[in-house]
Formats: structure tokens, C-alpha cells, sequence
């Protein structure tokens, strides 16, 4: 059993630097996204990258569930020894991700509309952003599916069979970027296509990767895949882990959205920067989603002992990656700028607001280490509830900020985010250490 083992430093980065590896990967795709559309010289192509990629990160981060609460469940799983529930879990992830991304391809455009209403950028923006958004839909069913494929192989401590899977993804991602829009000219149409392409290969990929569970009888127990006390637990995990996704999602989107009012160069120069935020966000995540699986199957297990141990070791790690990310941005952030677009307005807003990039790694840290806390725990009630909480006070963060400061506002607002975000889950983490008990039945296993 998984919770025989020993929670060493060595174990911590044996499952986290493959994890953190590829999740690199997933910003760097839209650093070379921006990047070559960039080349073009111009503002509008690089805000409609940035406005359609945000949108759509957004819509499919509501099924982030999927990822997040298939890790949590499955390594609680394999911490009580059930076997058959882990093969059972990833039939009933991949058939919930297929049919999420085919309704979202039903709505696509109420979904188009809606957000171009709220984005409020320039037509020649929106117009290139519907475009982008119009190709890349029809891989929705593929990209919602991964999520659930990578949350099985988290929990299951494959973080090298996830590296691939990325690498594969993202490789064929960037090469396709090159030949479409260097090589043929399409524009923002070409990062589109690239990214349909390399997302419906990425899921028949992820599916040869998980091939073993296939060739036993447990993945195809209807019984179990379908028992209704085990979906509804599910379905109440993955309910909170929805909402606390949609409203940090639209975070997100509000951010994006509310730049684009201040004009294409002040919002091609935040599409940028904000790829720094990301790549700060997948590094962290490395640790944070290996905090997952450590934290999981020590609930799984019962055990309060080898829960702190796990969320300390983890945090160790992640504190680590957060000192060396921040020094990275105060060093190279205006030369990486410079590489990403040869605009001169677009350089010179982007390095206006390189402080709050370089500031972010600090911030973040602690939220984004609680996160998979709380998610291994599936502590998901509490994460909703604070996540409501930090929401409530980024709102008032731009109301408060953005009309005076403007875009420095903006940033002051995500900042704040951050750390309300740490704040309130850290007031909630001694009740999960109490939840973790060896006494009593482990429930749904």
C-alpha cells in the first residue's frame, strides 16, 4: 500500500519535479503562443491570443474538478488498499470529460458572445478573438478529458508518464505555432489550429499512457463506475471544487477583461506579463499537486502524523522554487519581454509593471501550497467557502484600486487576491488535521 511508504525529501521530488517540469511546459506554450504572433509587430493579435486563450482557460477550468478532485479521491483510495475503486475512477473521469467538452461545443456561441460583451476590446481584438476561440472549441472534449487522465496519474505517483504526456502535447503545440504562423502566415488562426491538433493527440496519448488499467475488468465494473453512493460523494466533492474554480477562473478573466479597457497595448503588454503569473503558478504547482498526493493518501490511511509531515515537506520545496522564480524576474523579465514582442509601446507598458510580476512568485506561494493541501484532503467545503471569502475581497480590491490607480491598480487587486486566498485557508487548516484520525471507517473506499 502507497501509505507504507516513506514521506522523504526524496520522495516529494520524485513526484514533483516531473509534475513541475511539465507544468512549465503549459506557460511556456503561451509564451511561444504570444511570442509569435508578436512578430507580427503589431498589438491586436497578441491581445486576441491573450483574450481567447482566457476565455477558454476559463470555461475549462470549471471542469478543473476533474483534475483536482480525481487526484484527491483516487489517492485516498490507494491509501486504503482499494484497487478496484482507482481502475473504476478514471472510466468515470474520462466519460464525465468527453461529455463536458461536447456540451461546451453546443454553447459555444452564447459562450463567444458573452465574453467578447464583457471584454470591451477594440473590434479588430475581438473580431481575431472569435476566430481563435471558433477553432480551438472543438478540442474541448479532449483538452476536459486530460484533465481527469493527469489527476488519476498524480494520484497514482506517475509524474513521469504526465512529463511525457506534456512534452508530447506542448512539443507538437510549439512546432505546429512555428510552421502555421512563421512558416504560413495564418495568424492568430494558426496558434488556434495548433493547439486542436496537438490537444486531440494528447488524449489518444494520455490513454496509452493509462493502457494497463485497461486490460483488467475493474475499469469496466458498471456497477461500481456507476454506484450511486460513491458518484454523489463525487459529485459533492467535485461541486465545491467547481465553484472555487469558477470564481478564481473569473479572477482570472476579470483581470484580463478589465485591462482591455485601458486599450490593445496596455492589454497586449498584461497578456505578457501574466504569463510570468502563470509560469509562477505551474512551478509552485509541482510541489503543490505532489502535496496532493502525499496529503491524500495519508488521509486515506488516517494518519494526522504523515499529513503535517507531507504539507511541510511539500512547502519546504515550494518556498524554494518561490525564492528562485522571483530573483529570475527581477533579473530577465525585461529581457524575456523584449524576445516576446518586437512592439515598442507593447515592451515599454510590460516593463511599467514588471515589479508586480517579480512580486507574485512571494505572494502566491502560500495559496497555491494550500491548494493541494486541501485538495489531497478533499477538504473541498472549505476551499469553496474561503475561496467566496477571497473573491468578496478581490471585488472590493477593484473597485477600490482600479479607478484611481488604473492598471497598477489591476495588479495591486490580483496581488491582494493571492494573499486573502492563503490567509483564510491557513485559518482552516488545524480542522483538516483533526479530520485526519486513524480511528473510525474510512468513507467511500
Amino acid at each position: 500500500m502507497a501509505d507504507t511508504v516513506a514521506l522523504t525529501h526524496s520522495r516529494v521530488l520524485t513526484i514533483a519535479l516531473p509534475i513541475m517540469i511539465s507544468n512549465i511546459t503549459v506557460p511556456l506554450l503561451g509564451l511561444v503562443d504570444t511570442g509569435v504572433v508578436g512578430q507580427m509587430g503589431e498589438a491586436a493579435p497578441i491581445g486576441a491570443v491573450g483574450l481567447g486563450a482566457v476565455v477558454l482557460s476559463a470555461v475549462y477550468w470549471i471542469f478543473g474538478f476533474l483534475r483536482m478532485g480525481t487526484t484527491g479521491l483516487t489517492a485516498q483510495a490507494m491509501g486504503a488498499g482499494n484497487r478496484a475503486e482507482v481502475a473504476a475512477m478514471l472510466t468515470r473521469v474520462l466519460m464525465i470529460g468527453l461529455m463536458g467538452g461536447l456540451v461546451l461545443i453546443v454553447l459555444q456561441w452564447p459562450i463567444v458572445a458573452a465574453a467578447m460583451g464583457l471584454a470591451e476590446g477594440s473590434d479588430e481584438v475581438e473580431g481575431l478573438a472569435q476566430r481563435y476561440i471558433s477553432i480551438r472549441i472543438w478540442s474541448a472534449p479532449a483538452a476536459i478529458a486530460i484533465f481527469g487522465i493527469n489527476g488519476w496519474l498524480i494520484a497514482r505517483e506517475r509524474t513521469a508518464s504526465i512529463l511525457l504526456l506534456q512534452i508530447w502535447m506542448n512539443g507538437l503545440n510549439i512546432v505546429l505555432d512555428l510552421v502555421f504562423v512563421l512558416g504560413l502566415g495564418w495568424g492568430v488562426a494558426g496558434v488556434a489550429g495548433a493547439t486542436f491538433l496537438a490537444e486531440w493527440s494528447g488524449l489518444a496519448f494520455g490513454l496509452w499512457l493509462c493502457r494497463a488499467a485497461f486490460r483488467v475488468p475493474d475499469w469496466r465494473d458498471w456497477a461500481r463506475v456507476f454506484d450511486r453512493a460513491r458518484l454523489i460523494h463525487m459529485a459533492a466533492v467535485n461541486t465545491d471544487i467547481m465553484i472555487r474554480s469558477v470564481l478564481l477562473t473569473t479572477g482570472f478573466a476579470a483581470f484580463m477583461f478589465l485591462g482591455a479597457r485601458f486599450g490593445d497595448v496596455t492589454l497586449a503588454g498584461n497578456q505578457i506579463l501574466i504569463q510570468f503569473v502563470y509560469v509562477t503558478a505551474h512551478a509552485l504547482d509541482g510541489f503543490a499537486l505532489a502535496a496532493e498526493t502525499l496529503v491524500g493518501q495519508a488521509m486515506g490511511a488516517r494518519s494526522r502524523a504523515r499529513v503535517r509531515q507531507g504539507a511541510v515537506l511539500t512547502s519546504l520545496w515550494g518556498l524554494g522554487i518561490c525564492v528562485g522564480l522571483m530573483a529570475g524576474y527581477a533579473l530577465l523579465g525585461g529581457l524575456i519581454i523584449d524576445v516576446m514582442t518586437t512592439a515598442e509601446g507593447v515592451r515599454e507598458v510590460a516593463r511599467d509593471y514588471l515589479v508586480w510580476v517579480a512580486l507574485a512568485p512571494a505572494l502566491g506561494m502560500p495559496s497555491f501550497m494550500l491548494d493541494g493541501i486541501f485538495i489531497g484532503a478533499t477538504r473541498t467545503r472549505d476551499m469553496r467557502n474561503m475561496m467566496v471569502l477571497s473573491f468578496a475581497g478581490y471585488v472590493l480590491a477593484l473597485v477600490v484600486l482600479v479607478p484611481g490607480l488604473e492598471n497598477h491598480g489591476l495588479w495591486a487587486a490580483l496581488m491582494i487576491f493571492f494573499v486573502l486566498r492563503a490567509v483564510t485557508l491557513a485559518a482552516r487548516y488545524p480542522a483538516l488535521e483533526r479530520a485526519a484520525v486513524r480511528s473510525g471507517p474510512c468513507p467511500m473506499h
